[in-house]
């Protein structure tokens, strides 16, 4: 109490000055959340969808149930400190759950509202192996900068609330590719998110004839999150 009586003489002076003045007042001693606007860019939808994205994922009770098609993957997607344009955005990468150290598939994913539907885009990175782990590294991660992302066009989905949860698909027409080992590679995106469980639906394609390589090739994997991330995002 004797800190609140403290603080009034400095209230009585900032009021006799105008607003702006009150609002450095208020950014300086730590109530910015108060007196901010959350960002322009993230619609309530867009915000609840990053949110149950952000996390640490496992397919382990499927992998479980059928071992002769699933192996225990575990999945990383986690807030990029910084904004990509503006965009809120995730690192994601996956591994074997027997061999956590080798993580893979290092990509950036990026969210946009596009109006009753949100854009998500899929980025790769320049240097994959040197950012492989960043998924439980925080500090590793927070090297990431901009300049490392590269741009994947076709690699887009068209994600639309469903009455259960989300459903992204690609757009028509296009086709994800990207260099791989000295190739081309190309993946067919998809997911569905519900409260309890993340369906994946990625899987690898031969660019040539289409068939399936690698991936959600019995079905989706199943995954349940073991471990949320949304409070690092950079509201």
């Amino acid at each position: 109490m004797d800190e609140v009586n403290n603080l009034k003489p400095c209230f009585l002076w900032i009021l006799r000055f105008n607003l702006p003045t009150l609002l450095c007042f208020f950014k300086a001693v730590g109530f910015c959340n108060i007196v901010s606007d959350p960002h322009p860019a993230d619609s309530p939808f867009l915000l609840s969808l990053v949110r149950q994205l952000a996390g640490e994922f496992s397919n382990q009770v499927q992998a479980l149930e059928q071992p002769i098609w699933f192996v225990s993957i575990r999945l990383w997607q986690r807030p990029l400190t910084q904004r990509v344009n503006g965009k809120l955005a995730l690192f994601a990468e996956q591994a074997n759950s027997l061999y956590l150290e080798q993580a893979y598939r290092q990509r950036v994913i990026v969210f946009e509202s596009a109006g009753d539907r949100i854009l998500v885009r899929h980025l790769g990175l320049r240097r994959p192996s040197a950012f492989a782990g960043a998924g439980s590294d925080l500090k590793l991660l927070a090297q990431l900068t901009p300049g490392d992302l590269e741009d994947l066009p076709g690699c887009r989905l068209n994600v639309q609330k469903t009455q259960t949860g989300w459903q992204a698909n690609m757009f028509p027409g296009d086709r994800c590719r990207f260099p791989y080992d000295g190739k081309v590679g190309e993946v067919v995106l998809g997911f569905e998110l519900t409260e309890n469980q993340f369906l994946t639906f990625d899987r690898g394609v031969d660019s040539e004839t289409g068939r399936s390589l690698w991936g959600a090739l019995m079905g989706p994997y199943r995954y349940q999150k073991m471990q949320d991330f949304s409070h690092e995002l950079p509201l």
